[in-house]
């Protein structure tokens, strides 16, 4: 079994060029990109996309995935009808534009009930369950090998119990086997640093834990590191991997004693910390260090790919 490594654009937006992060992978030898969305990217023509894609394949960098940054695509989850069909219509063109960069998946977090509202759990994941129905057909003639979910930490992200993420998985893989040539598939996108932990603090379900049962359904992984409640994200540097409870060599092991459990051979792994929270001139000349010495970590463990 071979585990792909790559990062998550997320830390560069109107920060720094494609081209300095492709350079900055070069460098690493980190080959897989998975671009993180932006308030732009919807309504951008397609030649922004292929020159992308040109200027990456010129660096050997592959665009193997697109997945939201933020959570612009959570209008399945408001039950207001306007809400639900923009984020529809802004789901279709994240597939189209996965399409022209030649990705493989796209994909995001399925939403947020409104914490103030949690009686319209159920009713939320349905409304989105039945979109990404018409979506699964509306990616198969554009090439996409598959759709992508997130499980989140937080009861109002779902799905984020085991039971939520089988519901849900179970629900959309009957859905493709019912008509496979014309429905892509939809998997997983984990992620180690997600568990859960109720409002007291109690972990409920350890990351490694959530990890695991999610396996049979993954294609791809965020890799990031975090506090023992789950409520902090970040790297790799050696003081981080100090304080974090992600430990890389056990992730590495528990990858490779279920490989027989992944639904594809070949899964890959995004580096994905620090967001668009960075701002100040301090933080953003940290940002290149700290990407820089989570890819090494990753990467010594990981072995180059």
């Amino acid at each position: 079994m071979e585990i792909g490594i790559g990062v998550k654009s997320d830390p560069i937006q109107y920060r720094y060029t494609y081209e300095w992060l492709f350079d900055l992978m070069k460098e690493q030898k980190v080959r897989y990109l998975q671009l993180g969305s932006f308030f732009e990217l919807y309504m951008l023509e397609d030649s922004f996309f292929t020159d992308l894609r040109n200027l990456a394949e010129r660096r050997g960098v592959e665009i193997r995935s697109c997945f939201t940054a933020h959570r612009e695509l959570g209008g399945f989850f408001s039950l207001d009808p306007r809400l639900e069909k923009v984020a529809k219509k802004c789901y279709q063109r994240y597939i189209e534009i996965a399409a022209l960069l030649g990705a493989d998946f796209v994909g995001s977090n399925p939403g947020a009930i409104y914490r103030n509202s949690m009686q319209t759990k159920d009713t939320g994941i349905e409304c989105y369950l039945h979109n990404m129905k018409e979506l699964m057909e509306f990616a198969s003639p554009r090439g996409i090998k598959g759709l992508t979910i997130e499980p989140m930490s937080c009861l109002a992200e779902p799905p984020t119990l085991p039971q939520e993420i089988d519901h849900m998985m179970n629900i959309l893989n009957r859905f493709h086997r019912d008509a496979p040539n014309e429905r892509v598939p939809v998997y997983l996108c984990g992620d180690i640093s997600h568990g859960y932990a109720d409002k007291d603090g109690r972990v409920i379900h350890r990351h490694d834990e959530l990890f695991e049962h999610q396996i049979p359904y993954m294609c791809e992984f965020h890799i990031k590191n975090t506090d023992s409640i789950y409520q902090n994200t970040f790297g790799f540097s050696l003081e981080e991997q100090q304080s974090g409870i992600i430990h890389l060599k056990d992730l590495k092991d528990q990858i490779l004693r279920n490989a027989s459990r992944w639904p594809r051979d070949n899964p890959i792994g995004y580096l994905e910390i620090g967001g668009p929270k960075r701002g100040r001139d301090y933080s953003d000349r940290k940002l290149g260090e700290d990407l820089s010495r989570s890819l090494e970590a990753i990467t010594k463990v990981f072995g180059f790919s």
